[in-house]
């Protein structure tokens, strides 16, 4: 396998491997651009109240503050399917975040305190296919003609929605094995244990963000479906459950979203209470999260172009109209009575190389932007702006508007990692 980041460096990692191949492929951030979006009318009349969109609220009672890590560590752990939004929202009418969080919404409602807890480490070891596209509510059939039998239709695993509810199964499968090997009774234990190790070494260490350091190595060492990182040599090389071996032994980029997405969650839900069950990590200034989504929308946005990279020239190409980022940067347009019930088209097809460029761009884009908002003198509130509210922004504001939900994301299918 590729090497992991040095102990000690994954958010240096993080950052520096993706201004690195950001740079070695061509993407082009300008600051007047950035400037120019967060002086825009969409930015300034939403972002105090979409930022704070962050998907995590959790209408269930749980037994203890563990049970519910648990289900938010899960959850995050699950966080991918990107590439199959319009497909579940043809099979399901909602989006990919929105089918995991019901699955595992449903996981949690339909589990005892037995064997049968699905969210254990024991009833993801043993969770099928089935099962979780009950839980998901799709169809993991496509009808095709009889071979022999003409005018009859038989029904046959296969389709997307089969492909992706295969990705769950084996995330959860592979989990759960690695928990009940090591002895944790469910993921939240690894989590909390983690966590309480981030604060020792926070408490002895001069280090800022020594915690987060801590939990998220811990997190993305133990879990293949944690380590978000690729060598990208432009063969469109797809990575599942582990990262691919380099002959140098490390990475072109780290992005490791969902392990910091899992940090952040935890900060989110817990960090406002007084005495909070968990050690909490300062989540202020974490890289973003970055997916299809946040790339996407910069580029529509005005803020990466990829015009000039020979690997990514050929996408989106109907971004670059003056007129149309014109209207993307003014106050939203009124919704059609039906506008968010129209299912949302596929934008382009990449590999999983053009995916990491992309990413990479978003998570330095993002970076960019945090420093020039914080440089602005009006209004006063940007000065306050942290890199995880610009994350929530861009995924947030991609719902909110009826013109945003219609843009184009970028599809890659066969991943784990978004």
């Amino acid at each position: 396998m590729a090497s992991l980041p040095p102990s000690g460096s994954y958010l240096d990692s993080i950052r520096s491997s993706a201004h690195s191949l950001r740079v070695r492929s061509g993407i082009k951030i300008e600051s007047d651009a950035i400037t120019r979006l967060l002086s825009s009318p969409a930015f300034i009349s939403s972002f105090q109240r979409v930022s704070k969109v962050h998907g995590l609220a959790l209408p269930l009672n749980f037994p203890s503050p563990l049970a519910e890590l648990n289900l938010i560590s899960v959850m995050s752990l699950l966080n991918f399917g990107s590439g199959y939004r319009v497909p579940l929202h043809r099979s399901a009418g909602r989006g990919a975040w929105d089918c995991i969080r019901a699955l595992v919404f449903g996981m949690f409602i339909s589990s005892s305190a037995d064997e049968d807890d699905l969210l254990s480490a024991k009833g993801m070891q043993n969770i099928a296919t089935g099962k979780i596209a009950e839980l998901m509510g799709v169809s993991i059939h496509v009808e095709k003609p009889h071979e022999s039998i003409p005018g009859v239709t038989v029904g046959e695993l296969g389709g997307p929605l089969y492909q992706l509810v295969k990705l769950i199964t084996g995330v959860l499968n592979q989990t759960g094995k690695l928990l009940t090997e090591a002895g944790y009774p469910d993921l939240g234990t690894f989590v909390a244990e983690s966590l309480k190790e981030g604060a020792r070494v926070k408490a002895s260490s001069q280090k800022a963000n020594a915690d987060v350091e801590t939990v998220l190595e811990k997190l993305v060492r133990f879990l293949p479906a944690f380590q978000d990182m690729a060598v990208v040599n432009g063969q469109g090389r797809s990575c599942l459950y582990q990262a691919p071996a380099a002959t140098n032994g490390h990475p072109d980029v780290y992005c490791f979203k969902k392990a910091l997405f899992l940090i952040h969650a935890v900060t989110v839900r817990f960090g406002t209470i007084t005495s909070p069950p968990f050690p909490i990590c300062d989540t202020s200034h974490l890289p973003v999260f970055s997916d299809n989504v946040l790339p996407s929308l910069l580029i529509h946005l005005g803020v990466m172009g990829v015009s000039s990279s020979s690997m990514l020239s050929h996408l989106f190409v109907d971004t670059r109209s003056p007129e149309k980022l014109d209207s993307l940067l003014g106050h939203p347009p009124a919704l059609p009575p039906d506008g968010s019930n129209q299912l949302p088209d596929d934008g382009p097809i990449v590999t999983s190389d053009q995916a990491y460029i992309l990413r990479a761009g978003a998570i330095e884009a993002c970076e960019l932007m945090f420093k020039v908002a914080n440089q602005m003198e009006d209004p006063t509130w940007m000065k306050e702006i942290r890199l995880p509210d610009i994350d929530m922004w861009l995924w947030s504001v991609a719902k909110d508007r009826g013109d945003y939900r219609k843009l184009e994301r970028f599809v890659l299918r066969d991943t784990v990692f978004f």
